[in-house]
């Protein structure tokens, strides 16, 4: 755990460039920092390992001030990051990534099975790269070195600044991809700062704001979408971005509720007259509990009207359907599956509480899009 106590940064000149910085960052959790340009955030992360000593406050690791540590030790023990991967050009890839081993007195044969061991992580194959220079790499390959050179040592906590701002989209999300991918398996803690809100978002487990050395909001993206700490946080992050990330928006959201539900017994005409009542094609059918049994188009009704006795005979799955925790993007990927342009939504015993439909996802995100340009 890393714990900010009060943490500020005052330069010799008087500028204060970090002010009164109050949190704690889990063991495990991945958290970044954002904030306009010059805001504080990449000296909040220098602080940690020391490359910008902190001038008030306390910052503890596990319990222990790191002004009371060896910083030469301290940054071997922490992984970091940058831009532009900061790869030594006279060192091979696997000089470069077996550096802080080399530096801890590991043996020849431990490092260089760290080295292809970090090099397969990251997805590049050791016979082919382990003996080449950086100018031989792309701009996404030497950042994925980078990346297994912060590793290497197996550190507790890694430092990210901005590791991918320099790359093409197209990489830069591949690399994201894979962060999160490492993180999964890795779990470590990790400080990444970032001035793409977007990134951020995909990233973090929680997003800290920042400015003029202040932290305003440090909230999971999901809050932090929806109840911004204030003005400044809401313009910042983006009025409209929430429904740019459809993943933060629950689907009890977007669904009708009190859709058109009736219980198998129900004849084809007295399932037709509901239909006409309820402005629908469709209807949910449901046991006496109100669990979802299957689905019955109008289309069907009037073909099979003189065949059957109950809807029972002619309803079909309901597939697929969401449970009550789904998301917005979860409703999007799964339309296109729907029968008759329908996904009802259940909750966890299975009973239905609403449904959602081409017509109800189109109405949510162009209500929201004309509102933004209304307000434009």
């Amino acid at each position: 755990m890393i714990t900010f106590d009060h943490v500020g940064k005052t330069y010799p000149n008087g500028y204060q460039a970090v002010k009164e910085m109050t949190f704690e960052i889990e063991t495990g959790e991945l958290i970044t920092l954002i904030g306009p340009s010059g805001c504080g955030k990449t000296t909040t992360m220098k602080m940690i390992n020391r490359l910008s000593p902190h001038t008030e406050g306390t910052i503890k690791i596990n319990g222990r001030d790191i002004m009371k540590e060896n910083p030469v030790e301290l940054r071997r023990n922490i992984g970091y990051v940058i831009q532009q991967a900061g790869l030594f050009p006279h060192y091979t890839i696997e000089q470069n990534i077996a550096l802080i081993p080399d530096l801890k007195g590991w043996n020849d044969t431990r490092k260089k099975e760290r080295v292809h061991e970090m090099l397969d992580m990251v997805g590049l194959d050791p016979a082919q790269f382990a003996a080449r220079y950086p100018r031989e790499l792309s701009g996404g390959q030497q950042q994925r070195v980078g990346v297994a050179r912060a590793l290497a040592a197996d550190p507790e906590i890694i430092l990210m600044d901005e590791p991918f701002g320099a790359l093409d989209p197209i990489t830069r999300e591949q690399l994201q991809d894979e962060l999160i991918r490492l993180q999964k398996t890795m779990k470590k803690t990790i400080v990444f700062v970032t001035h793409d809100m977007d990134e951020a978002l995909k990233l973090g487990d929680r997003i800290a704001v920042i400015m003029n050395g202040t932290l305003l909001q440090l909230d999971t993206p999901e809050k932090l979408l929806k109840e911004p700490a204030d003005g400044f946080v809401e313009k910042f992050i983006g009025i409209n971005r929430i429904y740019q990330n459809p993943a933060f928006i629950p689907v009890t959201e977007i669904m009708r509720q009190q859709p058109a539900i009736a219980p198998p017994t129900l004849t084809p005409a007295r399932a037709l007259s509901l239909m006409r009542q309820r402005r629908t094609d469709t209807l949910i059918v449901c046991d006496d509990k109100a669990r979802l049994s299957g689905i019955v188009s109008a289309y069907d009704l009037q073909t099979h009207m003189e065949g059957i006795r109950t809807i029972q005979e002619i309803r079909v799955a309901a597939e697929p359907f969401l449970l009550s925790t789904a998301t917005a993007q979860d409703a999007l990927m799964a339309i296109t599956d729907a029968k008759f342009g329908i996904i009802p939504v259940v909750d966890p015993q299975h009973r239905v509480i609403g449904v959602v439909t081409r017509g109800s996802l189109l109405t949510t995100f162009a209500d929201h899009w004309a509102g933004r340009r209304d307000n434009e």
